[in-house]
């Protein structure tokens, strides 16, 4: 669907009723730029980096329920945010995303693992996926958060699971090109 400028409009300021002081005009704009779903991410994003606390939690919720894999370089970066609702809040929505917010946090684990809220958030994270995680690619890395030096045991697993990870989508794409060409 094509974003008009009457929607993009529309979108700005409904990111701005995000920092009114009435948490009914709050609560009613980011229900509204859920529904605007993937054309509100950017906006949204942008607003995760908000002075006001209320602002980045309304963001982080939104961006939660949007569930657009764009935003898991952004959820991830709050992990690390100082209020511990809006950290909840990403690490809910990067579990939400499944996979797809997999990836920026394995990155994040590998070169930040000595960032506590990093590590907490990626716990939880991990902790809702690891139950779907038949290939036992989360299960490592889980293990290696809760190990008595993990700031020295996530950053391998952290890159073996993203090596698996991304082995696996590139076989996935390899099957589906080999099936296109069987069907010709």
């Amino acid at each position: 669907m094509h974003t008009t400028t009457s929607n993009v409009d529309q979108i700005e300021s409904l990111v701005t009723d995000l920092a009114s002081d009435h948490w009914q005009t709050r609560q009613a704009a980011r229900h509204s730029l859920i529904r605007f779903g993937s054309r509100a991410v950017a906006p949204l994003v942008k607003a995760l980096s908000d002075p006001h606390w209320f602002v980045r939690w309304e963001a982080a919720k939104a961006l939660g329920q949007v569930g657009d894999p764009a935003a898991a370089p952004a959820l991830v970066r709050i992990l690390e945010d100082e209020r511990s609702g809006i950290r909840w809040l990403a690490a809910e929505g990067l579990a939400n995303m499944g996979r797809e917010g997999l990836l920026p946090l394995l990155e994040a684990l590998q070169h930040d693992s000595d960032s506590e809220r990093l590590r907490e958030g990626a716990h939880h994270v991990l902790r809702a996926l690891v139950k779907d995680d038949s290939q036992g690619i989360i299960a490592p890395v889980l293990a290696a958060l809760e190990d008595v030096e993990p700031v020295i045991q996530v950053p391998p697993a952290a890159q073996t699971a993203l090596r698996a990870l991304t082995d696996a989508a590139k076989g996935r794409i390899n099957k589906s090109t080999e099936l296109r060409r069987e069907k010709l």
